[in-house]
């Protein structure tokens, strides 16, 4: 069993910055691909940000592509998700997940993860 913790959201004014964490517990993550994703209301889950167990793979929606950063930290079992320039139209609850059957890689489709945390609120005023 993993359990995710993701911490770090609140309110921010446009063009503000915040830097969400996501804190594995229960057993290491080092050996798995993990991805952040966000959930609007009315919308679907959707891709924000991957990285593959390494880190030295990662990939990017194009809507955050150049203002958000996945990074992770295998020793302290966290991952981060630095945010930069934020929009109102980023304003989402996101949610961080792993995926312990994927060879260490990383997915865009959510339900190829198989551990999810209880997310975390972002909400970005104009």
């Amino acid at each position: 069993q993993v359990q995710l913790v993701e911490s770090g959201g609140g309110l921010v004014q446009a063009g503000g910055s915040l830097r969400l964490s996501c804190a594995a517990s229960g057993r290491t993550v080092s050996p798995y691909g993990m991805g952040w994703f966000r959930q609007a209301p009315g919308k679907e889950r959707e891709f924000v940000a991957g990285i593959s167990w390494s880190g030295s793979l990662t990939s990017h929606a194009d809507s955050v592509k150049g203002r958000f950063t996945i990074s992770r930290d295998n020793a302290k079992n966290t991952v981060y998700l630095q945010m930069n320039s934020l929009k109102p139209e980023d304003t989402a609850v996101y949610y961080c997940a792993t995926s312990t059957k994927g060879g260490g890689s990383y997915y865009y489709i959510a339900n190829l993860y198989d551990y999810w945390g209880q997310g975390t609120q972002v909400t970005v005023s104009s």
